[in-house]
């Protein structure tokens, strides 16, 4: 239990429109250790990113559970300002658009989660430095969204995602605009986050190339899940 970062017991999630009702996720369980690495693939439509939505804590489950650690403290028994708080302190999000702050620098974009949490400007300026240096782009801190590459976008929203040294990275479509080049060194950075540092790494992608990276994959078709 030590080695546990996330349990989902049992998850439905369903959308009420009139007097239908559309179910999205059909009784969903697993869990994902500290180090794991899962790809979770499957048609459109099939819940992938409704599911991780709820294991980020960004939407709430009709049924069910998810816990976070070995505590098994459940997510949707916080107030949504301790599980806001709780999503900055402990995750780190990853999404195909990038959702820079336009106005600012990959720099201030970096040190946003930092200075979200309260922490002094001077251990977010440290920290953000050095992330963005370890992804590449020492030499374009000062430069604003508009001014980097979509590949360089998307290794800032990395560095931003693993700014409070997250546990759990959930990434919804990473690298869907990027060309195969900038997928694998965005793929290959984030590998390299999860073997230095253990953090583990659940991830949506339509990419075969990228699912094969990957320590594990889950299949969903029809809001469940095939463990392969």
């Amino acid at each position: 239990m030590d080695g546990l970062v996330l349990r989902a017991r049992d998850l439905h999630k369903d959308f009420i429109k009139g007097d239908s009702k559309l179910q999205i996720i059909k009784g969903v369980s697993f869990d994902l250790m500290k180090g794991d690495c899962v790809a979770i693939m499957g048609a459109s439509g099939a819940g992938k990113s409704t599911l991780l939505h709820l294991l980020g804590g960004l939407d709430r489950p009709t049924s069910g559970d998810i816990y976070f650690g070995k505590k098994l403290v459940n997510l949707w028994k916080m107030s949504d300002e301790v599980l806001s708080k709780f999503r900055n302190e402990n995750l780190g999000f990853i999404f195909q658009f990038h959702y820079l702050l336009t106005e600012f620098t990959a720099l201030e974009n970096v040190m946003m989660p930092v200075l979200i949490s309260g922490e002094s400007r001077s251990a977010a300026l440290s920290r953000a430095k050095e992330l963005l240096d370890f992804v590449g782009l020492k030499d374009r801190m000062e430069h604003r969204p508009a001014e980097l590459s979509g590949g360089e976008q998307q290794r800032v929203a990395i560095a931003r995602a693993v700014m409070m040294r997250p546990k759990l990275i959930l990434a919804d479509e990473m690298t869907g605009n990027l060309d195969s080049e900038n997928s694998r060194r965005v793929i290959d950075l984030l590998l390299s986050l999860n073997r230095e540092l253990g953090i583990a790494i659940l991830l949506v992608t339509h990419d075969h190339d990228v699912a094969s990276r990957m320590k594990r994959v889950i299949t969903m078709k029809d809001g469940k899940i095939q463990t392969s």
